[in-house]
């Protein structure tokens, strides 16, 4: 059903409301703005399935709530942006969650697998994709548009059970549930100005300096592009940022010799050379750090593999992705400081951690056998 006024929604939401499990999606657009724009929501429960339409209805307070009920698990299919879309356009935070793209890396699908191949799997049913890039901020929706949209969670709820009863059988629910109570956390959905600058392309090759001037750098362009909501790469480009980290022009004139910059009003200009110098005045102490790798030794790039086709074969007989278990990066962590690799603790050290450990100090080996590799 077509939910465009409060009452309807008030209505739903209080059915919905004694549901233990409720499968959620969004629709929205962000191309042209900051924010992203929430066009439509979809709920599901029991034999109910509802498209919302914020567009119509002002008031979301009982979709809010519900969102914030934690007696009432919330489904979603790979959540990171739904939940980012639900605390900017609804101001609050889905909890608790269930993720069914990080469940099925658990389960022997592979670590990103889309919802229409997960649907495909649990249910053997093929989804269109004819509406994948609707603009859905446009009105009147059709019905093909709202059977596409309602999709999106009429399989969720059935995943869903199968999803934990396979979690359960295999005594790994208690692996899964704190991935998920992680999604949760707003400082995840919503990271603050001085932390974009993670984010930054190329952000690899500046040094500990040049990463000061891209904190600055990157948060004064974040709260530039939130303040006129509109995207971060109008207001200045990454390979911009990077250039401008390097070369730290102090003045207009030289900030002008940087290509893609003469399309910066001179106001912008301005503020991108107050943030270069309010990261030269950073003390050295408290410049950030490189987090990168120095390149390992062709010794250690040996070790590496090994530990490499360890996890490899731990994946293949648990059925847990090779990456949601640990990256070449984690493992050259584990080689170099065992006791703070995320590998020594909790599912991943009962998994593969203790495994990997025991190869380092012999006590196991690898051998070949009909073609497959196979532990000593």
């Amino acid at each position: 059903m077509y939910l465009s006024t409060y009452d309807q929604l008030e209505a739903f939401c209080a059915r919905a409301a004694g549901s233990k499990v409720i499968a959620v999606d969004t629709e929205f657009l962000r191309e042209k703005t900051y924010f992203p724009k929430l066009c439509l929501v979809q709920v599901s429960f029991g034999d109910e399935i509802a498209a919302i339409d914020p567009l119509a209805i002002d008031d979301l307070s009982p979709l809010a709530r519900l969102f914030e009920d934690r007696s009432v698990t919330k489904v979603f299919h790979a959540c990171s942006q739904d939940l980012e879309v639900i605390l900017d356009g609804m101001g609050c935070v889905c909890a608790p969650v269930f993720d069914t793209q990080l469940a099925a890396a658990f389960l022997g699908l592979r670590q990103q697998v889309s919802y229409g191949a997960l649907v495909e799997a649990y249910c053997g049913v093929r989804l269109p994709k004819a509406e994948s890039l609707t603009d859905w901020s446009r009105r009147p929706l059709d019905p093909e548009q709202l059977d596409y949209a309602e999709d999106d969670v009429r399989y969720l709820p059935g995943i869903y059970g199968r999803m934990v009863s396979q979690l359960v059988e295999g005594d790994r629910l208690s692996w899964v549930l704190p991935e998920m109570e992680a999604l949760c956390d707003p400082s995840r959905i919503r990271r603050a100005p001085e932390e974009a600058y993670l984010r930054l392309r190329r952000a690899g090759s500046l040094t500990r300096r040049q990463l000061a001037l891209a904190r600055e750098v990157c948060a004064w362009r974040e709260r530039s592009a939130a303040e006129r909501d509109i995207p971060r790469k109008w207001v200045a480009s990454d390979e911009v940022v990077v250039e401008i980290c390097k070369r730290a022009p102090g003045s207009l004139e030289r900030l002008r010799r940087i290509r893609g910059t003469d399309q910066i009003p001179e106001r912008d200009a301005r503020g991108l050379i107050e943030a270069v110098a309010r990261g030269q005045a950073c003390p050295a102490d408290e410049c950030p750090k490189v987090n990168r790798h120095l390149r390992p030794s062709p010794e250690t790039e040996g070790v590496i593999d090994l530990m490499y086709a360890v996890l490899r074969l731990v994946s293949e007989r648990s059925g847990v992705a090779t990456q949601l278990i640990a990256t070449r990066d984690d493992l050259l962590d584990f080689l170099q400081d065992r006791e703070s690799s995320p590998l020594s603790r909790d599912w991943r050290w009962e998994l593969a951690g203790r495994t990997l450990a025991r190869l380092l100090s012999g006590e196991v080996g690898l051998t070949v056998k009909e073609g497959r590799i196979e532990l000593l």
